[in-house]
């Protein structure tokens, strides 16, 4: 992308158990000019959430102390989780992920393993640019994902 305007100010809260994967993920959007942050876990991702009020949430739903769906309950408890952007990238299938997820309001849902890394970019800029920037932009493989 080489307009790095819209995406300068962005926070995204990466909530990713496997560190290899999440910092993956955090370098990838990094260059995309986002600022990220990594949580590992289910507690640390709701402090993060919480202190940064993020524009989007890479959600995984099994992660260590708190599940991705808790935690995602938890945010839209409370007043500032309530419209937090959430999209769920997990290795369970959407079948198997627990029941009601997408009545907590997420933008979307997409299976790990069947999800590249220019996905994962198209996907975050396809929920956090603006409509006006977002008529030129790709959006055929993430589309389906949504």
């Amino acid at each position: 992308m080489n307009d790095e305007q819209f995406g300068q100010s962005q926070k995204i809260v990466i909530v990713e158990d496997n560190e290899h994967l999440g910092e993956i993920y955090k370098i990838r959007l990094e260059l995309l000019g986002y600022t990220c942050f990594n949580a590992f876990d289910g507690k640390q991702a709701l402090e993060i959430i919480e202190r940064e009020v993020p524009d989007l949430v890479l959600m995984d739903l099994m992660i260590p102390e708190i599940a991705g769906d808790k935690v995602l309950q938890i945010m839209r408890e409370n007043e500032w989780g309530k419209t937090i952007p959430v999209f769920i990238i997990s290795n369970l299938n959407e079948v198997d992920a627990p029941k009601g997820i997408r009545d907590y309001g997420i933008e979307g849902y997409a299976v790990k393993a069947n999800l590249s890394d220019d996905q994962i970019d198209r996907l975050v800029d396809s929920i956090l640019m603006p409509a006006d920037q977002e008529e030129s932009m790709d959006l055929d493989a993430s589309t389906e994902l949504l």
